[in-house]
């Protein structure tokens, strides 16, 4: 199993449409990505590790995936419209990680 981890770098004054992003973005990358994805999280960043500093990212998600392959192929095929919609909701230029998922849960 893989996460694929897209991060969005907070910067001051950056535009994120988190309802756009939660509401319309997301479910749409599932349904392009199909089986390809299990599931996927989204997080809103709220500050950051000291007290009254920004986040790090504002915000986060991630595609929990089979495997990089899977993930890979689905992106080919549908890569430019998931793509082609990032300028709806933000202006920031997203990060990117594929890491294997060692531990999901820690409550199992």
């Amino acid at each position: 199993m893989i996460k694929v981890s897209v991060m969005y770098p907070y910067a001051e004054g950056a535009r994120f449409d988190h309802t756009y992003y939660r509401d319309q973005h997301m479910p749409m990358v599932k349904a392009k990505l199909g089986g390809a994805c299990a599931y996927y999280t989204v997080e809103k960043g709220l500050a950051g590790g000291a007290p009254g500093t920004p986040p790090a990212y504002v915000a986060m998600c991630a595609l929990i995936c089979d495997s990089v392959e899977a993930f890979q192929a689905a992106m080919k095929q549908h890569g430019a419209e998931i793509l082609g919609d990032i300028a709806n909701y933000t202006d920031i230029a997203p990060v990117l990680q594929i890491s294997e998922v060692v531990v999901e849960r820690s409550d199992r």
